[in-house]
């Protein structure tokens, strides 16, 4: 764990930043070759953080990847008895859900941070369909016992309102089940186009999905090899863009508009709300601020890309006027409580940031002009976003450094055109 202060660049910006690619696409398809009959996949541009990390070290232990970084069908789950996910919720929900192909049973475990987070609604799914869920905890978190027991596929009903994770996990073993599967959602269901993600991924390897508006079918028959390169990812782009919030100039991101897959793009619709310019050249995106135009604020719905919230409030506190983002209530069960963690960090920094049931009312206006210390609770989207308040000159102090790991372990050297160079403190 190491303390930095970030020195913003002074003056208008004209960078070049190369965002990784996307995690959430990443451990899909990883996933889907493991669950392949049989034969060699390989997919790339994976990103170096510790959520596919942890999906790679597990595939390792199962025997489906080797030392050329190749996924072998028709192994999983080999012989292992211990799944450890780290701190990687994604991870560890769809190894939950794919641990239902093992016959003597897989434990599914993690740090002490993602033993807290929920998941009762993913192991109660599974037990309705006959899998065997044993708690080694806590009852609905982890470490957790799984094996196949009757399970063979059906129909199954899963809430809509706390994580589409859970929904992915399902569909994502589906093709491996005898009979498939048939998912009811009760409700609204959150982050829609992850679940949209996870059907296109699945397809591209060769299942059958149909994703309706409270129904998804996903039919039997197993997945087959393919070659997949992993998209770049647009979670992460949020925050070269949000930063032009805080100066004027431009960046230009390469090869992001060959992302198709992702709700996250909808940060683009976002800049534009506020008065950016947003332009593609070739399969780059180019986004600018003129230094004598006024940004305004913005009133977005973001349910469905939830994890552009953090980059997205950041920016809303040194816009003039009052910002409204709503449809988030279900991000207080993420790596932090990235409604009021999130609100309690900026409005210790001086901005006016009110933590809503359903999401963050935010009064504009911030520009620290001097240093502030931000906490990131252990949450990466939180480290990355206090240091956007840096840009333009000023200067941010983030607890933990270390916390980007998680998604972009280069995120502040990648963002040095716009945020300037760190400097570790004592």
């Amino acid at each position: 764990m190491t303390r930095v202060l970030v020195r913003g660049v002074g003056g208008p910006v004209d960078a070049v930043v190369r965002v990784p690619g996307s995690k959430s696409v990443a451990n899909r398809a990883l996933l889907c070759a493991a669950l392949a009959d049989s034969g060699t996949s390989r997919v790339t541009n994976v990103p170096g953080g510790d959520d596919c990390e942890a999906m790679l070290a597990a595939l390792r232990a199962t025997g489906c990847i080797g030392v050329d970084g190749a996924v072998t069908g028709g192994i999983f789950p080999g012989s292992v008895q211990t799944l450890d996910a780290g701190l990687a919720g994604t991870t560890s929900r769809f190894l939950t859900a794919a641990a239902v192909l093992s016959g003597g049973g897989i434990v599914i475990d993690g740090g002490e941070p993602l033993r807290r987070r929920p998941m009762a609604d993913l192991q109660d799914a599974l037990k309705r369909l006959g899998a065997m869920v044993e708690s080694l905890g806590d009852p609905g978190r982890l470490p957790v016992r799984v094996s196949r027991g009757s399970m063979n596929g059906g129909e199954v009903s899963v809430r809509g309102d706390v994580s589409s994770q859970f929904v992915s996990a399902l569909m994502l073993v589906a093709p491996r089940l005898e009979t498939g599967l048939v998912i009811n959602i009760d409700g609204d269901l959150v982050s829609r186009p992850y679940v949209e993600m996870t059907a296109a991924v699945m397809t591209s390897f060769g299942a059958t999905v149909d994703v309706g508006r409270t129904r998804i079918g996903v039919a039997p028959g197993g997945y087959v090899p393919s070659d997949y390169v992993v998209e770049p990812d647009y979670s992460s782009a949020a925050f070269p863009v949000m930063c032009l919030a805080f100066t004027a100039g431009a960046v230009r991101i390469p090869d992001l508009r060959r992302a198709r897959l992702q709700g996250d793009s909808y940060v683009l619709e976002v800049a534009k709300l506020m008065g950016m310019s947003v332009v593609f050249d070739g399969d780059d995106v180019v986004v600018s601020r003129d230094p004598m135009k006024k940004l305004e604020p913005v009133q977005v719905d973001l349910k469905d890309a939830s994890d552009l919230v953090p980059a997205v409030a950041t920016a809303c506190c040194a816009i003039e006027g009052t910002s409204v983002l709503g449809g988030i209530g279900f991000i207080r069960s993420k790596e932090s409580d990235r409604l009021g963690d999130l609100a309690e960090e900026l409005n210790a920094a001086g901005a006016r940031v009110t933590a809503l049931d359903d999401g963050l009312r935010i009064e504009g206006g911030l520009i620290p002009s001097t240093p502030t210390e931000f906490g990131t609770h252990h949450d990466h989207r939180l480290a990355m976003s206090f240091a956007l308040v840096a840009a333009g000159g000023g200067r941010a102090v983030i607890d933990d450094d270390s916390v980007v790991s998680k998604s972009w372990p280069s995120y502040f050297s990648d963002m040095k055109g716009l945020l300037g160079p760190t400097e570790v403190l004592k």
